[in-house]
């Protein structure tokens, strides 16, 4: 669940409705039918399953508990659609969403502007907390937006002919990424997670106090041309770089490169929403695992941010600057300019040392939407600062991404810490 300590008036939370809403189907307006059924693996899901999924949400946790009279589109879809939320009851497996071809996309539309209908006409009558929980559905789909740009890449980098979803454009070559800076840290006692007003998701508190020990971060993401550099120096064939449960995974699945690289000729390629082009050194790398994150800060005698050195240097910058998702259309990380910290937030989320675990005095919300992140506090790293698929105005600070080590087909990268 969410905070909320302030909740936006109802007539500029349908404008941000609305706004949401439009954004996961531009997204899908591209695809086909047989598109939006991928099913690429089962950590992934299908498009019209995320463009149904938001919808569900929205009719079960506003319309059907806080709207008398609200008829449900289809009661049986509840089970197609349901996430997690054992509070629901039973769902159809994760794993075989990719066998879903009915309901068909446009059927799925049709149901998204039913229940966007009825959650608008709804809206000026809703008392606060319910607000709040259309506002926690708004960044709920946020989520699912930057998700289904995860999944549709995973799945259209299965097929041998290597699409592109949106085809890019040619660009000059980036000129060599600027030689890495340290930035120190301040040490001593800070306080972290969020405070005060405006939306944050549970995980995201209670704020507290934490020690921070000397040290100091990178002042730019790791690129391309460093990871080549790894590479060559055989970093993926290396044991002594690796934890132990990192090193099984690389050698038993064959791991030589971040995900979407394949070694041609004439170099690397990397491939995306905007199809295969040649490996840019100076763009930060991307799509790696916290195991291949940890390995290379290792190698380069540094080691991963822990989240509350990330968070203190973060505070106070602004969260709707670098590379966020504006619309539909390519997504790709920017090699780093200006000075300072750069790439603090946008580009690519940034694996860190932390488990995601509760923070003191953390407790979930009541209910069904009391299951939206507490439950997953176990075996998850943190990874901190959002990406160029997170959707622009979705960031703070205190943000608390999480994934398990071995997963790398969202958009992560990394930047290098040290003590001192």
């Amino acid at each position: 669940m969410a905070t909320q300590a302030d909740s936006p008036p109802a007539a500029a939370l349908a404008e941000r409705y609305r706004a949401v809403r439009t954004l996961s189907e531009a997204i899908a307006a591209p695809l086909s039918d047989a598109d939006a059924t991928l099913q690429p693996m089962p950590d992934a899901s299908p498009a019209k399953w995320h463009l149904a999924h938001s919808s569900w949400f929205f009719e079960t946790f506003v319309l059907r508990d806080h709207v008398p009279g609200h008829r449900l589109w289809d009661e049986s879809w509840a089970f197609l659609f349901n996430s997690y939320y054992e509070g629901e009851g039973e769902r159809h497996p994760r794993a075989r969403r990719g066998m879903l071809s009915r309901p068909g996309l446009a059927e799925i539309l049709a149901w998204r502007a039913y229940v966007d209908e009825a959650v608008v006409a709804a809206l000026p009558a809703l008392p606060g907390p319910v607000l709040a929980l259309v506002e926690l559905g708004l960044n709920h789909e946020q989520q699912h937006q930057e998700l289904m740009l995860m999944d549709l890449t995973a799945a259209f980098a299965e097929n041998p002919l290597r699409p592109a979803l949106w085809p890019g454009q040619a660009q000059a070559p980036a000129a060599l990424a600027p030689a890495m800076g340290w930035v120190e840290g301040r040490p001593g006692v800070a306080e972290i997670g969020h405070g005060g007003t405006g939306f944050a998701f549970d995980c995201e508190g209670p704020r507290h106090a934490v020690l921070l020990h000397p040290h100091a971060l990178a002042d730019r993401l790791v690129t391309n041309g460093e990871w080549l550099a790894f590479i060559g120096e055989d970093g993926y064939s290396r044991p002594e770089l690796w934890m132990a449960d990192g090193w099984a995974w690389a050698t038993d699945n064959g791991i030589e490169a971040p995900l979407y690289w394949q070694r041609c000729e004439g170099g690397w390629t990397r491939f995306g929403l905007d199809g295969v082009w040649p490996l840019a050194p100076a763009e930060p790398v991307c799509h790696i695992s916290w195991y291949e994150a940890d390995a290379f800060a290792r190698w380069s005698g540094a080691r991963l941010p822990r989240e509350e050195e990330w968070e203190a240097a973060a505070s106070g910058m602004d969260p709707a600057a670098g590379r966020q998702l504006d619309g539909a259309g390519p997504v790709r990380a920017r090699p780093a300019s200006g000075t300072g910290l750069r790439q603090m937030f946008g580009d690519l989320w940034e694996w860190t040392m932390s488990g995601y675990a509760p923070y003191p005095g953390f407790r979930p919300c009541a209910g069904a939407v009391g299951e939206y992140n507490g439950k997953f506090m176990v075996g998850q790293f943190v990874l901190r600062g959002g990406s160029c698929a997170t959707p622009r105005g979705h960031m703070r600070a205190s943000y608390r991404n999480f994934f398990y080590p071995h997963q790398r087909w969202m958009f992560a990268g990394l930047r290098l810490a040290r003590d001192l």
